[in-house]
């Protein structure tokens, strides 16, 4: 260990060993560096840098660069650019828009899944280590991005080395990951450390008392080193009161700071305040000399750069208010037109008072910042925009910006003050509809859905424009997610009583929400025509991810779960690479719910655990509730029991306060499926009967009808034929407003049910036949197998009833549902047959991940196709695809195709 400032840190220097080892061994690594102001953070990643038997990427935050989007990545990633060309092409050109390169997407995640990948091809062929020095100051849009792919490169010779201040904001964001925390050094070591740094040999009495009175504080050390006299560090005079520890270090700076001639101190300040290093900032080198002979700067190739940050805060502190506005506004004017951004920022830090000039250039900075992706850092600069703005609309709109870009950026807290501030300064009608619009959206995602719903109902009563028909969309998605027919039917009726939209997609938009309506006032043929159309007129090759949801929505209440789920899978591929913001988590929600109706457990689960990590990286606790059903869901019909009950209750942790309705329903839901596949009748009966009658905010008319048919077997199964006889009643009214060969299909089942052994097994065929052919309904049709297996068994039929049992045997298997193979398998043997041992099914070797891009590969998808729809890098498809070929004994696409062929 070489480096002289890591006196005392050999455990600290092992613990960087070892990341640097688990790199070379071919393996992600990541490590957070914690610690005061010189305590030695910056040391230990120069030692880790020097080190390093692999490449190195190196970026230090600048304070004033903290918002500025992307700063810090830039630094970071432009000698890795000339790679880009092995990306995607959708994470490319978001990656260079974030980076001022060109025009990209908006959306953050796929700017994070773009820095993923380009850091996994930066790390061929032999590895790669990125130091990234005061975390503390990064802007938001650079840290998120980072702390996205250190989460995701596990299986990359890639590592991550942050170092950062014992920062609140920091840390929150650096959680979850290994930290490494510097205290001071001990006595002995930082009695070395002085030693090391001073020009006599300290007397030990005098180094005892400076390791104490500096708590071993490393930066204090070596400025005592360099300010003791030698005949102080002897013990022949007496050591100074109080010696410089703590802040005095900063009064140390501040004096060598006064001691500058005034052209260099005013030099510094520009470079201080800039923070940008640019060497046309500072003047020239002789200007800075004297600082530079104080040990205050160093100048470079790469431009100016501060011995410690703690001189810059010294500079700063140093320089009056009026000083420091001046400087601001001579760097506004020499930025201007070579930094836009930088130029609005010292626009903005020179003004007093209102200043729409500097808040229109700030605003206009806010914006770029936004369209790159950086939303988090486009909030404050639209804050302190709308903070100079004069009172008014300005004001508010920037306000409204910045509560939005806050949102997209994963911080609710900013974004529900900034529109508290715009509602109370908007006043014109139409800006004060919008507001109330994000009002609704934000607590739609995080909040209380019913209030959500009471927010947007009240603010599209009486509103016009485009606007109005956004407002409806989303008071509609609410009602849903309370569960609340009463409200869906008045978003209908509002709907109908707007003029008709000229657009196509308010067309769509109005038909669907009418229909809806129409459904929910009881006029069934009406709301299904209105859907139809709907459906009919919406383009071919629409690739709107909100119009698409709207369409898996219409296609789902006709009852075609083949097309809901296609319109879902289609959203889904339209918001990885549109850079629709935000979006996808909550689109992942109705892919993951059509794949699990299409009886693809697997691919459904897969889908819910993307969504949920999304969903939890950005805020979204709705979305989060809703993933957590879903996957609740999925495991009761694969038999997991303890992972069933863990997403449940998880799931109603967040629904029932927040009344979501449907999502509370699903999760009570799984709890009786899992109940019901384990034969435990009378419990999945006393489950399931509750979801026939929901409350508005404890469950939903979606859950009545979706459980039906598990409500009608539980219940004869549990000896209830009349509550079995009144739930097929329910379900034939339901039906009978589909044209939907498999919603007829489930009723036939379900009246079979209720029906003695002998004059069910007719309508079981019917149904069995039914739905040969039908796409997605493989788990219904082995369902309704077993049922008919069951009942040709007991009726003494058992040569009948063994090819229907073993085809449900083999297609449960298929999907994982366990519980289900058993009942079959047991029923076989009942019947004379001989059933296969039970075993886990080829994807069950799978882990998610695994499984998402095996199916996208098998639909014929190239690497970089299946990288850009699942914000991974083509190496990490590779990587998988390397492991999914021995789990499942293949060793080509082809068998791939062949084996996940329906």
């Amino acid at each position: 260990m070489a480096d002289g400032d890591l006196v005392g840190r050999e455990a600290e220097a092992a613990a960087v060993d070892g990341l640097l080892g688990r790199i070379r061994g071919g393996g992600g690594a990541r490590l957070v560096v914690r610690g005061r102001p010189g305590i030695g953070k910056s040391a230990l990643l120069r030692y880790a840098e020097a080190a390093s038997p692999v490449r190195v990427l190196r970026a230090t935050a600048g304070e004033t660069e903290g918002r500025m989007a992307f700063a810090l990545l830039h630094q970071l990633l432009h000698p890795a650019l000339g790679l880009s060309g092995a990306l995607p092409e959708p994470q490319r050109d978001a990656l260079r828009g974030a980076l001022g390169l060109g025009s990209g997407a908006d959306d953050r995640f796929l700017v994070s899944a773009a820095v993923t990948s380009l850091l996994a091809e930066a790390a061929q062929p032999g590895g790669l280590l990125c130091v990234v020095d005061d975390v503390h100051w990064a802007d938001r849009a650079s840290a998120d991005a980072l702390l996205f792919a250190a989460r995701r490169l596990d299986g990359h010779p890639v590592g991550l080395l942050f170092g950062t201040r014992e920062d609140p904001d920091a840390l929150y964001l650096l959680r979850g990951l290994p930290e490494l925390r510097l205290d001071g050094l001990g006595g002995a070591d930082a009695a070395r450390l002085l030693a090391e740094h001073a020009p006599e040999p300290p007397a030990p009495a005098v180094a005892a008392r400076v390791a104490e009175a500096t708590g071993g504080h490393p930066l204090a050390l070596r400025e005592a080193a360099r300010l003791l006299t030698p005949a102080q560090l002897t013990g022949a005079a007496p050591l100074p009161d109080p010696l410089p520890a703590g802040e005095g270090v900063t009064a140390l700076y501040r004096e060598r700071i006064a001691g500058l001639p005034a052209e260099a101190r005013s030099a510094l300040l520009a470079v201080a305040l800039d923070g940008s290093g640019d060497p046309a900032v500072g003047g020239s080198a002789e200007v800075l000399g004297p600082a530079e002979e104080a040990g205050l700067v160093e100048l470079g190739a790469g431009g100016v750069r501060f011995g410690h940050p703690l001189v810059r805060s010294a500079v700063v502190a140093a320089a009056s208010a009026a000083e420091r506005r001046g400087t601001h506004r001579l760097l506004a004017g020499l930025l201007d037109g070579r930094d836009p951004d930088r130029a609005a920022r010292h626009r903005a830090a020179a003004a007093v008072g209102p200043d729409e000039e500097a808040a229109a250039a700030l605003a206009a900075a806010a914006g770029r910042a936004g369209a790159r992706g950086g939303h988090a850092d486009a909030a404050g600069a639209y804050r302190l925009a709308a903070e100079l703005s004069p009172p008014g609309e300005a004001r508010a709109g920037r306000l409204r910006d910045a509560a939005e870009a806050a949102w997209l950026g994963g911080l609710p807290g900013q974004a529900q003050s900034s529109l508290a501030a715009a509602r109370a300064e908007a006043r014109a009608p139409e800006a004060r509809l919008a507001l109330e619009r994000l009002r609704g959206r934000f607590e739609l995602a995080s909040g209380d859905a019913a209030e959500a719903l009471r927010i947007l109902l009240a603010a599209a009563e009486g509103a016009g424009g485009p606007l109005a028909w956004r407002v409806l969309a989303d008071a509609a998605e609410a009602a849903a997610y309370v569960g609340d027919t009463g409200a869906a039917a008045r978003v209908g009726a509002l709907a109908e009583a707007l003029p008709v939209p000229g657009r196509g997609s308010e067309r769509f938009l109005r038909d669907v929400l009418a229909g809806d309506g129409a459904r929910a006032r009881g006029e069934a043929e009406r709301g299904a025509g209105l859907l139809r159309r709907a459906l009919r007129g919406l383009p071919d090759d629409e690739d709107d991810p909100a119009l698409l949801l709207w369409a898996a929505s219409a296609a789902s209440m006709l009852g075609d779960a083949a097309a809901a789920a296609a319109y879902g899978a289609r959203a889904g591929r339209a918001a990885r690479v549109s850079g629709v913001a935000g979006t996808l988590p909550v689109v992942l929600e109705n892919a993951a719910t059509g794949e699990r109706f299409n009886g693809d457990i697997a691919l459904s689960a897969a889908l819910s655990e993307e969504g949920l990590l999304l969903a939890e990286e950005s805020g979204a606790a709705n979305s989060a509730a809703a993933h957590h059903a879903n996957l609740a869901v999925c495991d009761a019909l694969r038999g997991r029991e303890e992972s069933c009950r863990a997403h449940a209750r998880e799931a109603l942790a967040i629904a029932v306060p927040h009344r979501l309705g449907l999502r509370a329903g699903v999760a009570a839901y799984a709890l009786g499926l899992l109940d019901l596949g384990a034969g435990r009748f009378a419990q999945a009966h006393e489950r399931l009967a509750p979801l026939a009658s929901p409350a508005p905010g404890m469950g939903s008319p979606v859950n009545a009808w979706g459980s039906a048919a598990d409500r009608v077997e539980a219940a004869v199964a549990a000896g209830d034929l009349g509550a079995a006889r009144e739930t097929t009643a329910f379900l034939a009214g339901w039906v009978a407003e589909r044209e939907a060969p498999r919603a007829r299909a489930l009723l036939a089942r379900c009246e079979a049910l209720t029906l003695p052994d002998a004059e069910g097994v007719g309508l079981l065929q019917e149904a069995l036949e039914a739905l040969t052919g039908v796409g997605g309904a493989g788990f219904d049709r082995a369902r309704t197998a077993l049922l008919l297996g069951e009942r040709l068994r007991r009726g003494r039929r058992p040569a009948e009833a063994r090819p229907h049992l073993r085809a449900a045997a083999e297609a449960f298997q298929r999907m994982g549902a366990a519980p289900w193979e058993g009942r079959a398998s047991g029923e076989l043997r009942a019947a004379g047959g001989a059933a296969e041992p039970a075993g886990p099914g080829a994807l069950d070797a799978l882990t998610p991940q695994e499984l998402r891009i095996a199916r996208l590969v098998a639909e014929g998808a190239s690497n970089r196709d299946v990288a850009a729809r699942l914000f991974l890098s083509p190496r990490t498809v590779e990587y998988h695809l390397y492991k999914v070929y021995p789990k499942l004994g293949i060793g080509s696409r082809t068998e791939l195709v062949r084996l996940l062929a329906p």
